[in-house]
């Protein structure tokens, strides 16, 4: 490392004792970024747009007449993608949760908080809705801050609670999209359009559901990410000098200093100390610090660092996606050992996951011999067992179930009650009783496997196995009854 490196991190270091939106006496400093623009934010805009679109609609798309996407967890049911998932399928989605984690732990080894930047439900309703407002109503940051500092007049009534007001009505409105992901769109419109006493928990739900939204994007706001976000937390574990971050080139930067005009400085770096990338930085930081835990990769300190960069006549890059090692190395390595491992654990889990999903049956039935029963002896000198099977719908549609013996040939199943097909709801549990009987002869141990197949419109589900118990025959008897 250089001498233009070590002095800027001897320089710089100070910064790790404090954040930018808290002052010396434990006081919030309220952050007033500058509007961002430039060709990322540009393409912020469109990933926003997309993203926003598919999560005001998602509640509305349905598959054959039922929900996209739900996951009540009151109920214990899960939609994704148009499929459905019941507590019987917990193994899938914690599964699919461990992928999905790990998958967010390579993509961070790798590429930093690109997620909490372009992706992350807080940035994105806070940068790109309440920020907007914000911007539109009030003015850039310095008009923000005028209106703060001036007194309780006409202008700052009017303004101020304009914002808030529509500020409660985006909340209110994404409270009802989140709702309606929890319990089904159909279940929030009953709560919306009949009295709050015939659905008290779902409106006090819906409320308080608005009170936290409106709370975290009016007033909270980037304390969310700081002092809330475990994920920010994890990226002094998750992240290495090769990671992808936002990053200011140290090397071409420093010494940072003033430009006059027509004197270029050759002892000069190509920084000229503007601090436009703090003034734009939602979080307050300034990236020249290097890679912090407030940074959630924005973007904008790029966006105006290349604007400024393109005035003086210098190349843009100065901040950038880039790693430590490449900063410093002038080399980009992105698959290092680490990345391998990661690599490798996520090949595995989605391939898991891929084959229990595609071998996964409609239903899930399960076969136990009555408890605290034995084996009995019909007038004719057959042995019966008697069994409860369990079956598990898990589609959105009743089914017929019939159940028959495959093995070993020639037992008899009678069901114990009951209509003689087994009809499960959908989505529910159906509990039956059946009686297996077979021939003395046939009865060769005493506990022998049994097989049976699940049926449904001559249509195999699926095979369940179970044991037989019979009496224990010695050989004698045995021979004795062949003669």
């Amino acid at each position: 490392m250089n001498t233009a490196t070590d002095n800027f991190y001897q320089f710089d270091e100070e910064f790790r004792n404090s954040i930018a939106t808290v002052d010396k006496s434990g006081k919030r400093v309220w952050i007033y970024p500058k509007k961002p623009a430039g060709r990322l934010h540009n393409y912020r805009v469109i990933v926003a747009i997309i993203l926003l679109v598919l999560f005001f609609t998602g509640p509305f798309l349905r598959v054959d007449g039922h929900p996209f996407m739900l996951v009540n967890i009151f109920d214990r049911k899960f939609i994704l993608f148009g499929q459905v998932f019941w507590p019987q399928d917990f193994i899938l989605l914690a599964l699919a949760m461990l992928t999905f984690f790990v998958f967010i732990i390579l993509f961070t080894v790798v590429f930093g908080r690109v997620w909490c930047g372009w992706a992350c439900p807080q940035t994105l309703f806070m940068e790109m809705v309440f920020r907007k407002i914000e911007y539109w109503i009030e003015g850039d940051a310095n008009q923000q801050r005028k209106l703060a500092q001036q007194p309780w007049n006409r202008e700052k009534i009017l303004k101020k609670v304009s914002k808030q007001l529509i500020f409660m009505v985006i909340s209110l409105i994404i409270s009802h999209t989140v709702m309606a992901y929890l319990i089904g769109l159909d279940e929030m419109l009953k709560i919306i359009s009949q009295p709050p006493t015939e659905h008290l928990a779902g409106f006090i739900g819906l409320m308080a559901f608005t009170g936290v939204f409106y709370f975290v994007f009016s007033w909270f706001r980037e304390q969310a990410c700081i002092a809330v976000c475990p994920y920010g937390r994890l990226q002094g574990v998750l992240l290495d000098k090769n990671s992808i971050v936002v990053a200011y080139d140290w090397l071409r930067g420093e010494p940072r200093g003033k430009l006059k005009k027509n004197q270029p400085d050759p002892d000069k770096g190509d920084c000229i100390d503007c601090k436009l990338c703090v003034h734009v930085c939602p979080t307050g930081i300034d990236i020249r610090n290097g890679t912090q835990l407030e940074c959630v990769n924005c973007t904008a300190c790029i966006d105006a660092c290349d604007e400024v960069m393109v005035k003086i006549g210098k190349p843009r890059g100065l901040i950038r996606f880039a790693s430590y090692n490449s900063i410093r190395d002038g080399v980009k390595k992105l698959f290092t050992t680490r990345v391998a491992g990661y690599s490798v654990v996520l090949t595995a889990l989605l391939g898991v996951l891929v084959y229990l999903l595609s071998t996964r049956s409609d239903v899930e039935s399960t076969i136990l011999k009555m408890p605290g029963t034995l084996y009995q002896r019909t007038p004719e000198g057959n042995i019966t067992n008697l069994y409860q099977v369990e079956f598990v719908n898990k589609t959105f549609d009743d089914l017929k179930l019939n159940l028959i013996v495959e093995e070993p040939q020639g037992a008899l199943l009678r069901k114990v009650g009951g209509e003689p097909e087994s009809v499960v709801k959908a989505g529910n549990l159906l509990k039956e009783m059946y009686l297996i009987e077979l021939p003395a002869d046939k009865v060769v141990k005493a506990k022998m496997n049994i097989r049976l197949g699940v049926y449904h419109d001559d249509r195999k589900l699926e095979t369940i196995k179970a044991k037989f118990v019979g009496p224990v025959h010695s050989h004698h008897d045995r021979v004795k009854g062949e003669r």
